[in-house]
Parts: C-alpha cells; sequence; structure tokens
C-alpha cells in the first residue's frame, strides 16, 4: 500500500511543473534498477539492455502526464519495459538475419563471448537455455522466475490471460529443462 501512494504522489508530482524533474528522478531512483535487471535478462548485454532502458524512460518522460493509473505504475512500467524489449529483439532479429555474422550477434554467442563464462555452471546453461525461448515466452520466464512476479500483475503487464500466461510458463519450463539436460 505505501508502494501505490508513492507512486501515486509521484505522478501528481510529476505532473506539477515546479516538481516535474524531482519526481521523475524519484521514479528512476526506485525504479531503474529493477527494469534494468528484467531488460537484461531479455536482451543479455549490458550496452544493449542500457539502451532499451534509455528509450524506456524517455517514452515514460513523454507519456507520464497522460497515465490514468488504472493499473499501477509498477505494472506499466513493466508493460513498457517489456515491450521494449522485444522490439529490440525483433529489431535485432532482422539485423542479424541480414548480417554476415549472425552467429557472432546471437545472444547465444554474447554469453558464450563472456569473460565469465563456464558452459559446465548450471547458472550458464539457464541463461544460454533462456535465451533459446521465443521472446514472448522469455518474458514470460523472466517475470515469474526471476521477479517471483504473480500471474495477476503478469496479466497487466503482458497483456494476456493468466491461463495463458502459466501455459506459456510451463512450456518454457520444460524447454528450458531439456536443454539443461541435453548439454
Amino acid at each position: 500500500m505505501a508502494d501505490q501512494l508513492d507512486d501515486s504522489i509521484l505522478i501528481k508530482q510529476f505532473r506539477e511543473a515546479s516538481t516535474k524533474e524531482a519526481a521523475f528522478n524519484g521514479i528512476l531512483k526506485k525504479y531503474q534498477e529493477k527494469l534494468y535487471w528484467h531488460i537484461r535478462r531479455m536482451v543479455v548485454q549490458h550496452d544493449d539492455t542500457n539502451d532499451v532502458l534509455q528509450n524506456l524512460f524517455i517514452k515514460v518522460w513523454k507519456s507520464l502526464d497522460g497515465f490514468r493509473e488504472e493499473s499501477q505504475l509498477y505494472t506499466w512500467l513493466y508493460r513498457i519495459a517489456t515491450n521494449e524489449s522485444i522490439s529490440f529483439l525483433e529489431k535485432q532479429k532482422k539485423y542479424s538475419s541480414v548480417s554476415m555474422s549472425d552467429s557472432e550477434s546471437s545472444p547465444t554467442h554474447s554469453i558464450r563471448a563472456s569473460e565469465h563464462f563456464d558452459g559446465n555452471k548450471l547458472e550458464w546453461k539457464l541463461q544460454l537455455a533462456i535465451q533459446q525461448l521465443p521472446e514472448k515466452q522469455r518474458a514470460v520466464f523472466n517475470l515469474r522466475y526471476f521477479e517471483e512476479m504473480p500471474y495477476e500483475t503478469m496479466s497487466e503487464v503482458l497483456e494476456t490471460s493468466e491461463g495463458a500466461l502459466k501455459a506459456s510458463y510451463h512450456h518454457a519450463v520444460k524447454k528450458i529443462e531439456h536443454y539443461i539436460l541435453n548439454r
């Protein structure tokens, strides 16, 4: 309840010219790290994550005045972050299908190229498995597994029924299990 109140106050302050920037900075401070990690799990690379995060906050700045508060600010931000991440990944896919070095631009290659990569560690196998999922299924898995987001909230974020989300998460888990057990 306190978070909702704080968000309501921040939104109200954002709509006042004299407190707009301070309120926006408050929103950044409150949500930037969570949104960074949500996006990072989707797009993998730090620089790409920062680009998507920057686009996200530009959109938030431009459209927060029109936010109708029919959902929580948190839900609205995650919806924008997820959509921005998926759009980014789709652009990357189009670019890589034109590019000569398909394999070098893939998220899987990015993980393997990391200096911290150890193919024997379960956490890396998990990340590689997650990258094999379709973008929307990856979003569902990340929100549920890492963010521990309830299906009800995920339904608002992804604008999909709870039943469809449960099925998508179940399929993602099965694909990840198969990937990890067969590598």
